[in-house]
């Protein structure tokens, strides 16, 4: 008989063949029974695919394309293909390690759909902080995010969050953002379906080699309003 997998984990990739391996190694080293681990490459021109392939794990799947998508795009198709019970994406640097997926795990437990680890809670724990023009960017898209789309989420973009299955389905399925305000998108996506969602605190630590260049990243801030034209044109139903 069919089992699914107790949990998925969902690593978007681009360029990381220097250290993709040991994101791969870092997910599979847990004890938690039932695990896969899918690593989609964005696009790659570098042997980021064929690096991960060398494992040859039979819990690893690699889905790869030939043209840069984008963040979003990514993620989106790694959730959509996982077949576990809960899903966790989670960003190929590890800046929270895989070892707080329990945290996310508890919030499931106590009933939320969705559970989002956050930097900017008094419990949260950032080891190492991003340069000050990113972080007082990130702040003021957080704002932003506050007032226009979700107003009790204080930290919508770390990379690490868990999704029920059925969440998953409901989140991702009518998604249309292929960069990174993607997060954005579809967690307004799970409350406009009732979702529930929990925000905990998490460690983090800034990786410097960063893929988001400050244009790309101001380009999340109109992705807030084209969230709201989506909506308005009915474009999120499932």
């Amino acid at each position: 008989m069919y089992s699914a997998p107790r949990c998925s984990v969902v690593i978007p990739t681009y360029n990381r063949a220097h250290s993709v391996g040991d994101a791969i190694a870092s997910v599979l080293r847990q004890t938690m029974a039932d695990l896969e681990c899918i690593v989609v490459d964005d696009g790659s021109t570098d042997p980021t695919s064929e690096v991960a392939r060398a494992s040859h794990l039979s819990s690893l799947t690699v889905i790869g394309y030939p043209a840069n998508r984008g963040k979003g795009h990514a993620v989106r198709r790694g959730m959509l293909a996982a077949r576990g019970a809960r899903r966790l994406m989670t960003d190929a640097d590890l800046s929270t390690p895989i070892e707080d997926l329990k945290h996310l795990q508890k919030a499931l437990d106590a009933g939320a759909d969705i559970a989002i680890g956050s930097r900017a809670l008094p419990a949260s724990n950032v080891e190492v902080r991003q340069p000050w023009y990113r972080e007082g960017m990130g702040r003021f898209f957080n704002l932003c995010v506050r007032v226009v789309t979700l107003p009790d989420l204080h930290d919508t973009q770390c990379g690490f969050k868990l999704f029920t299955a059925a969440a998953a389905e409901a989140a991702f399925t009518p998604a249309r953002l292929d960069g990174f305000s993607f997060d954005v998108e579809t967690l307004y996506i799970a409350r406009r379906r009732g979702l529930r969602i929990a925000e905990v605190p998490v460690t983090w630590r800034n990786d410097f080699a960063t893929r988001v260049g400050l244009l790309r990243g101001g380009e999340a801030f109109l992705d807030l309003l084209r969230i709201r034209w989506n909506r308005a044109r009915g474009r999120y139903r499932l």
